[in-house]
């Protein structure tokens, strides 16, 4: 049996793995460059965005294989929507680069260098589990996508572990309970996965993960989908596996929250469409088991942070209501479901990743030595931020309206009735009227954060007196951008 490598489809993976290695290796010899280690990370990520481009120009059933046998069956398979979760994982995996620099570079206490490798290690870290995240929407087979989960998953463990030496005890305890949270719901997230991928070889009698044409019992198959869905459910934080995400986003570092809370959502959705699109031949099957973890999920999720106070709780249970709409249109397993998950996750990425930019410029304006537990993450601190800092409110508030699916924010707009038509169009109409009821919560949930930005009584801490990073205007105007352009050529196709 030949094996034809084709490493170069692998690149997307292979660059931020090599370069986790090699910041490790680099440590050894200049352990106090931590910039080096940055810059090489940088790299890292840059090359994995390089080899993303060439499958991106794929057609409709074109893929790039590598480990490919006689058979013509590959272990990594990437289409043209693979490569764009792909794409979209590498470049919010280097926005958090760029935004944890500081903490990343110089996270001794007081700002004296640190002694004890904690910055190359988290640079690693997050290196490792950004080349787990790409290779997910790749995978061919069963082992292979365990295998890349599990990479993208752990590392992220001991990210909310490893806080700063300087942190009070009391912030580092909280830190560690949000890794046992984290690592707790995970290996019961391996275990289902695990069981549904024994359920999946006794039905099918085969680890591949090709499209579905000959199965000895379809009930199994049908229970391999449900548990390796609920397994999956976890990443993405649906409910019932959801309880993780508001204990580990308050008590990681905010740099870390806003990985879990993008980079991570990368590898959920992308496990979810491999399952999906290996059943997309299975006609007229509507797993029931997705359609109420997504209505469970959206409605949990608004209706807790329709009465948060602190920004990164509400931002963790809006993950939780987000996670709700990308399961949505994956209710009707049909290969247009796939496309529609994904344009929304990508319009949820660059609306996340912008408000988490603006969430973490204020954090640091209020008060930059508390690591953010204090008033900076308070709501009350955004109180007249378009007065105080107009070009600051003005980018959270278009984040914040486009997670809503609200005007002048299109993008955001057609993204919800992207993903809301599979479900119209299979007559699934329960949990249409259960999405269209929580287009209104999720409404009142962002704009009570916009009513706050634009209030004019009682000005929040927040002040033009303090200096804003040029590297934090670059992201903000960037991902701007990049929703206003949405707007204008809606993000909801892919």
């Amino acid at each position: 049996m030949n094996i034809d490598l084709r490493l170069m489809a692998t690149l997307p993976v292979l660059a931020p793995a090599a370069a986790a290695v090699l910041v490790l290796l680099v440590d050894v010899a200049l352990p106090d460059r931590r910039r080096v280690h940055l810059g090489l990370a940088a790299l890292g990520l840059v090359v994995g965005v390089a080899g993303v481009l060439p499958g991106l120009r794929l057609g409709a059933g074109d893929r790039r294989g590598a480990f490919c046998l006689d058979s013509g069956h590959c272990g990594y398979a990437a289409t043209h929507l693979t490569s764009v979760l792909q794409l979209a994982g590498l470049l919010a995996a280097l926005v958090v680069l760029v935004l944890a620099r500081d903490d990343w570079a110089a996270p001794g206490a007081g700002g004296a260098p640190d002694r004890t490798g904690r910055a190359p290690v988290v640079v690693a870290l997050a290196l490792a589990a950004t080349a787990g995240v790409v290779a997910v929407p790749a995978a061919g087979d069963l082992g292979t996508l365990l295998v890349s989960l599990e990479l993208a998953t752990l590392p992220t463990v001991a990210l909310v572990a490893l806080v700063r030496t300087g942190w009070p005890s009391e912030r580092r305890a909280r830190a560690v309970d949000g890794a046992v949270s984290l690592l707790t719901t995970s290996l019961v997230s391996f275990a289902l996965l695990a069981l549904g991928a024994a359920f999946w070889v006794a039905a099918t009698g085969s680890t591949v993960l090709g499209s579905v044409t000959d199965v000895a019992h379809p009930p199994l198959l049908v229970m391999a989908a449900v548990l390796m869905v609920a397994g999956l459910a976890f990443k993405v934080s649906a409910v019932p596996f959801h309880a993780w995400t508001p204990i580990t986003y308050a008590a990681a570092p905010m740099p870390v929250t806003l990985y879990l809370a993008t980079v991570s959502k990368v590898a959920a959705l992308g496990g979810l469409v491999v399952v999906v699109q290996a059943l997309g031949v299975v006609d007229g099957t509507t797993l029931v088991a997705v359609a109420v973890l997504a209505a469970a999920s959206m409605t949990l999720g608004n209706l807790v942070a329709l009465v948060q106070q602190d920004v990164l709780r509400l931002l963790a249970w809006s993950t939780v209501a987000q996670a709700g709409w990308v399961l949505l249109p994956l209710a009707t397993l049909s290969s247009r479901a796939t496309q529609a998950a994904g344009s929304y996750l990508v319009v949820y990425l660059a609306a996340t990743l912008l408000a988490f930019v603006v969430v973490l410029t204020v954090a640091v304006l209020v008060t930059a030595h508390d690591q953010g537990e204090g008033p900076g993450t308070r709501l009350s601190a955004y109180r007249g931020l378009l007065r105080s800092r107009p070009l600051l409110a003005l980018p959270l508030g278009l984040a914040l309206l486009t997670l809503a699916g609200l005007p002048p924010a299109v993008g955001g707009v057609v993204a919800k009735i992207a993903a809301l038509r599979p479900v119209l169009g299979e007559e699934i109409w329960w949990l249409a009227l259960v999405a269209a009821l929580n287009v209104a919560l999720g409404i009142a949930v962002y704009l009570r954060w916009v009513a706050v930005l634009v209030a004019t009584d009682r000005p929040g801490p927040v002040t033009a007196a303090v200096r804003v990073p040029a590297p934090t205007w670059v992201l903000v105007g960037l991902l701007t951008l990049l929703l206003v352009v949405g707007s204008i050529v809606p993000l909801g196709v892919v």
